[in-house]
């Protein structure tokens, strides 16, 4: 039997804090078996994360988004099952990287540890639909802290693969439809400008 090792990886992005997390990943000929978390890898990852206060998972069909959503807390993202191409929006106005998207795709073994304040979203791309995974360093509450902006947002440049209907209610919710246009918020043409 050949068994294949891979060890967890971080990449950074052009978004400040927000990291690519590629996870350790055992194989042979019977599949895989892949670290979801392990406490000490994050710990030299992302020195001061702190603790897991509540993990979500999402079902969404294809081609359905979610997002962009950004909290008072850092969150991991990840694909528990199909894939996902994931999009990041710098929504903090201090952050030097301030207005900056990244897009990064997802599957099983791939994940994004997002910053707090940083919109978090998402397309389904597999035919069978995808398992989203939230971690969350502080539980939900109704009225904590936070932004939404639409992922419909044509000046972001953000180019989702599945064209999206925004009267299809399976494919996009008239909230996130309807949210505030990142583009419309203050600074956003400077910002644009020194790019």
């Amino acid at each position: 039997m050949s068994v294949h090792i891979t060890d967890m990886q971080s990449a950074t992005t052009d978004i400040e804090g927000l990291l690519v997390l590629t996870l350790k990943q055992v194989r042979d000929e019977r599949g895989s078996v892949r670290e979801f978390f392990r406490a000490s890898a994050y710990t030299d990852a992302v020195p001061g994360l702190g603790d897991w206060r509540q993990i979500n998972v999402t079902e969404s069909g294809h081609g359905a988004v979610r997002g962009l959503h950004g909290e008072a807390m850092t969150k991991l993202v990840a694909c528990v099952s199909g894939e996902a191409f994931g999009a990041y929006l710098d929504a903090r106005p201090e952050s030097p990287s301030y207005g900056a998207l990244v897009t990064v795709p997802l599957s099983p073994g791939v994940q994004v540890l997002v910053p707090a304040g940083v919109c978090n979203g998402f397309q389904s791309m597999s035919e069978q639909g995808t398992q989203y995974l939230y971690c969350f360093t502080e539980e939900w509450r109704p009225g904590m802290a936070g932004t939404a902006f639409s992922p419909l947002d044509e000046q972001l440049g953000l180019h989702w693969p599945i064209p999206i209907d925004p009267a299809d209610p399976a494919q996009i919710s008239a909230k996130d439809a309807g949210a505030l246009r990142f583009s419309d918020q203050p600074g956003f043409s400077d910002q644009l400008a020194s790019r």
